[in-house]
């Protein structure tokens, strides 16, 4: 990642602080491994911002690379001049997540030469920042210095942030089939997505099921994502033909996607699938999302688009479960579930197998290809975004809690959650309409994905137990 750096400076404070500053807070971001556009001592005093001239000499600089730049950090090593640093940004007009931080003063420094004052500063800078109409967000201290653990750790929460914000704006999210009848709880609105620059691309099944009709068995994608499929999951006792109808599902959808330019999609499966073309598409999914390309069933548009929140966040797999069932009188555990096509991360153990639930209505031959298994135990994030069209906005609600070891005897692929204040959780998805669905992630990172939804996509979100 690459990170945009203002060091602020002012003329009656000792401007050498802003000259170590710098130097300090770009050996931090070197170190942690992030490239970063700054100017140089040549290009202003001490490579620091402080004037009107400099303002536009760093906007100049930033618009230049504005195609690289994930995020701005504004580092205040003194009170900084909070008009120079509120002019650059507004000129630069990246619309990145911005990050305010401010170095403390030492006690035993306090003298005329070595005062800070950055306490102080960081309050006029983010004043002047709220004038501007520009978003931007805190360090978890007032002030924190650039070479602390502190620091450091909201420096990853805010990468996390930035790659959010940057990853959902301009997302082309793909909807291959119809909405299944029976699931007006997918509903969404592809209007306020686009508002948000969130296109929809969408595909018929018939297109799908007809390029893969037309696709010979020795078709060279065909054969390679066969074995893929083989080498990714146990198949043992699935028919090899219902193997290679996935494959070619698989080989197709790939191919659309890329010509597509689509990075995740949202899958029609029941029933038409299955009566159509005689499998599920379920281990195609998973292995999509495993490849963090995530991937959900039902047409499912934002519970797709929870997923990726959460896996840019947290840059591992997320998936897409049911709230199923409750887990005995626990009130803060329940049973989430699906079918399923979670991703192979998600699981203890997994294999291929047939779609109990379905079998029943379209016959067990038609119905392989479901990933089964144990959802393991550790740390989870979940979140949901919908699109309400009464009120045209998107909306959503996030919150952390882990996966337990809790016995469990079902089918399927499932886990027992445990989350702090679940009643409390329950009533507001019921009282606020949302979806049974909810995306999940092996993380904690609801934090990152609050603040970018909130902050810098204007989408009103929950933090459930904060």
């Amino acid at each position: 990642m690459t990170m945009g750096l203002i060091v602020g400076n002012r003329g009656f404070f000792p401007d050498h602080l802003a000259k170590s500053g710098r130097e300090e807070m770009i050996q931090t971001l070197q170190k942690m491994g992030f490239d970063t556009v700054v100017l140089t001592p040549e290009q202003s005093k001490h490579g620091a911002v402080e004037t009107h001239a400099e303002a536009k000499r760093c906007a100049e600089l930033f618009r230049a690379n504005s195609g690289r730049i994930d995020g701005v950090i504004v580092s205040l090593p003194n009170f900084g001049d909070e008009r120079a640093i509120a002019d650059t940004l507004r000129l630069a007009r990246l619309n990145v997540p911005v990050l305010v931080q401010a170095t403390p003063d030492t006690p035993s420094k306090m003298s005329i030469s070595h005062r800070r004052d950055s306490f102080c500063g960081k309050m006029s800078a983010c004043n002047n920042l709220k004038q501007y109409g520009i978003p931007y967000s805190l360090t978890t201290l007032h002030t924190v210095a650039p070479d602390s653990e502190e620091f450091k750790k909201d420096l990853t929460c805010f990468a996390g942030i930035c790659r959010v914000v940057n990853g959902l704006r301009n997302l082309r999210i793909g909807a291959i089939g119809a909405r299944p009848a029976a699931f007006n709880t997918v509903r969404y609105s592809e209007k306020l997505l686009e508002a948000s620059g969130i296109s929809v691309e969408t595909l018929d099944l018939s297109e799908v099921l007809g390029r893969i009709s037309r696709m010979k068995d020795n078709d060279e994608h065909a054969v390679s994502k066969l074995q893929a499929i083989q080498k990714y999951v146990s198949t043992a006792g699935v028919p090899q033909p219902a193997l290679l109808k996935m494959a070619k599902l698989g080989a197709v959808v790939e191919d659309w996607m890329k010509s597509a330019s689509v990075q995740i999609s949202a899958v029609q499966c029941w029933t038409s699938m299955e009566e159509n073309l005689g499998v599920v598409p379920c281990t195609v999914m998973s292995m999509m999302s495993d490849g963090l390309l995530s991937s959900a069933c039902e047409v499912d548009v934002c519970g797709v688009l929870s997923m990726h929140a959460l896996r840019l966040a947290s840059e591992t797999p997320s998936a897409l479960l049911d709230w199923n069932n409750n887990y005995g009188s626990h009130p803060d555990k329940a049973v989430c579930f699906h079918c399923s096509n979670l991703p192979k991360h998600f699981f203890r153990d997994v294999k291929m197998d047939y779609q109990e639930i379905i079998a029943g209505t379209v016959g067990k031959d038609n119905t392989f290809g479901t990933c089964v298994g144990r959802v393991k135990s550790g740390p989870m994030s979940y979140a949901r975004f919908s699109t309400d069209d009464r009120t045209g906005k998107i909306r959503g609600y996030i919150g952390g809690g882990a996966f337990t070891d809790d016995p469990l005897e079902t089918f399927g692929g499932a886990g027992v959650v445990e989350i702090p204040q679940m009643q409390q959780l329950l009533h507001y998805i019921c009282e606020q309409g949302f979806e049974h669905h909810v995306a999940a992630n092996f993380s904690t990172v609801a934090g990152m994905v609050h603040e970018a939804a909130t902050r810098y996509l204007g989408w009103e979100t929950y933090w459930h137990a904060q």
